[in-house]
């Protein structure tokens, strides 16, 4: 495993609150990506939210993203721990023993960002992803 991580989630302000946070951390902006970059389909107005952003600073990984209007969204309660794993067998290892029990909201499948993916929550109601990026 390479590290465990924090991945935040806004409705409508993610570039806001990640520039926020660089100011007051330091570090750089790395990764972004807009709804408009995926290959879904996407509202117009929703093409510059982010879809994907990463902060990292001295000691600090922070990932986050826009949530689209549509979709459930809770403030205080959105964010999500994220593993980035080394191969897709501790990927699907993982996803195993900690889903069980669980609800599955995105079941480990192949990425337009050239990565194996998943999403749930576990027994507990503690929301997870995994992420085995590809060379």
């Amino acid at each position: 495993m390479r590290s465990l991580n924090t991945y935040l989630f806004f409705r409508g302000n993610c570039r806001d609150a990640v520039e926020f946070y660089r100011d007051c951390l330091g570090g750089e902006i790395l990764d972004l990506s807009v709804y408009g970059d995926s290959p879904e389909p996407v509202a117009p107005e929703n093409k510059d939210k982010i879809i994907h952003v990463h902060l990292k600073a001295e000691g600090i990984e922070l990932m986050a993203s826009d949530v689209l209007p549509d979709r459930p969204f809770t403030e205080g309660n959105n964010f999500s721990l994220i593993l980035d794993v080394n191969s897709e067998e501790e990927l699907d290892r993982l996803f195993s023993k900690l889903s069980e029990g669980g609800n599955v909201s995105m079941k480990p499948q192949d990425t337009f960002w050239n990565a194996k993916f998943c999403m749930f929550k576990d027994k507990f109601g503690i929301s997870w992803m995994i992420n085995c990026s590809r060379k």
